[in-house]
């Protein structure tokens, strides 16, 4: 069984792989040769999904983007953070509001420097620029703060963070399937979130755990809730 010093660790490097390869497409987005070479691979995406479209399939990617939307998101994330309330687990309800709070404000803050184009001829509605996907992001911090709630600490929480970061990238699929977003655009959404999702976490529970040092004897360290 991991102890909670091997699943901070294991969030830790969640947390660097998630954060670098968000950086990384950020970067081959904002220098032109890279840029270049990232776009007609989004471009083959584009054309490969267009043959691809079916009447199951895109009924699929238009309920997750109903699900990815802020009519289902943000009164699961009040659900969420009322139930963490209720059960006095503020140092997980804090890292789950910075962790909102933080993706809300660099996603608009990215869309802004970045003024990415979309796809063109999407089959939902769309504002604001490309790049990253919102939907991605708003979607990754939800499913994954959810698993915080709901499921025990433990190896079963790291299995259902992990099945949270798959619904997390299906979600980001049907963005590219839908033409809503290029798929560079929701691979960064996801990793983005799911850094933020897993790294404040993470933080936080490294600040608890030095003051719990501090106040309490040798052998007694206090458990992450």
């Amino acid at each position: 069984m991991l102890t909670n010093h091997a699943m901070l660790t294991n969030h830790r490097r969640a947390l660097v792989c998630c954060l670098s390869g968000a950086a990384l497409i950020g970067v081959l987005l904002a220098v032109p040769g890279p840029k270049g070479a990232l776009q007609q691979l989004d471009d083959r995406v584009y054309r490969v999904t267009a043959t691809i479209r079916i009447a199951p399939l895109t009924r699929a990617a238009k309920a997750f983007d109903l699900l990815g939307g802020v009519w289902v998101n943000w009164p699961l994330r009040a659900a969420a953070a009322l139930l963490l309330a209720c059960r006095r687990r503020w140092v997980q309800l804090t890292a789950f509001a910075v962790a909102v709070a933080s993706s809300e404000y660099l996603i608009g803050k990215l869309k802004a420097g970045y003024a990415r184009s979309r796809p063109p001829h999407a089959l939902v509605s769309t504002s604001g620029s490309s790049f990253p996907s919102g939907h991605a992001v708003a979607i990754t911090v939800t499913a994954v703060g959810l698993v915080i709630v709901l499921v025990s600490p433990g190896p079963r929480r790291s299995v259902w963070q992990l099945r949270a970061v798959v619904f997390a990238f299906m979600m980001a699929l049907s963005r590219a399937y839908l033409a809503a977003h290029w798929l560079s655009d929701v691979v960064a959404g996801v990793l983005l979130r799911g850094g933020l999702a897993i790294g404040w976490p993470a933080v936080l529970q490294s600040v608890r755990g030095v003051r719990t040092q501090v106040v309490t004897p040798a052998g007694m360290g206090e458990r992450w809730p």
